[in-house]
């Protein structure tokens, strides 16, 4: 393998949710599988240091302002987040962004997939 790939794991190791944690140079990297897909983020959250690449994975709960005294119609979108297991903080996996400022962000990587092996690309 090239330099500047981390070796993860086989892919038929990992379901939907699953995750592994990698040492990318000084930092701890979380790779997560959702909707077949891999994503793969720095494993500190913002908030409070905490393992949030460790926390849930599910779609992102959303909600619609009726009207004043109308409940708020709640539905679950299309994009999946993680949250840390430490305070609950949200962070949307296709961009590391927190579900409620984007102006907060988990550092992201790439993550190549070949020959049924998942990698971290570490851009080196």
């Amino acid at each position: 393998m090239s330099d500047g790939l981390v070796e993860v794991g086989p892919v038929t190791e990992f379901e939907d949710g699953d995750h592994a944690i990698v040492e990318v140079g000084r930092a701890e990297v979380g790779v997560v599988r959702a909707d077949g897909e891999f994503y793969a983020l720095r494993n500190q959250c913002p908030h409070d240091g905490g393992p949030v690449c460790k926390g849930t994975v599910q779609r992102e709960l959303l909600g619609e302002f009726t009207g004043t005294g109308e409940r708020v119609e709640q539905y679950y979108g299309e994009e999946c987040i993680i949250s840390c297991p430490w305070h609950g903080w949200s962070f949307e996996l296709e961009t590391g962004a927190h579900i409620g400022d984007e102006r907060i962000q988990l550092p992201m990587y790439d993550v190549v997939v070949e020959d049924g092996t998942v990698y971290v690309d570490t851009g080196e």
